[in-house]
């Protein structure tokens, strides 16, 4: 369940608004969903990773890749789609550790039960 309420507000988010909007989405949907530390990072991680890849792909396809290639060129990298990866990775990094600092947030304003 949490990885897809990140993955939907980050995909919806991801077209209008600044590219750290993700990581308030993923703090929330993980102060409200998040149930254990793993489930928090991996489902931010994920649902980040594969909607910063889906959107690049929606802006890099329809020119051809152009500018991926171009980036690929000045990083030494051999092709266009390892750009698109670093950029998944970053992206997933940054809902990753967000969800992550949601959920312990939560547990650490959490009631102590006896």
């Amino acid at each position: 369940m949490l990885f897809l309420i990140i993955l939907i507000l980050s995909f919806a988010s991801g077209f209008f608004l600044p590219w750290w909007v993700v990581a308030i989405a993923a703090f929330l949907a993980a102060v409200f969903v998040g149930k254990t530390a793993g489930q928090a990072f991996v489902s931010g991680f994920g649902s980040v990773f594969i909607v910063w890849v889906v959107l690049a792909l929606f802006k890099s396809i329809p020119n051809d890749h152009i500018l991926a290639k171009k980036i690929a060129v000045l990083f030494q990298l051999p092709s266009w789609w390892l750009i698109l990866i670093i950029t998944g990775l970053v992206g997933g990094l940054v809902g990753g550790f967000s969800a992550l600092s949601g959920l312990l947030v939560k547990k650490a304003f959490e009631k102590e039960q006896v």
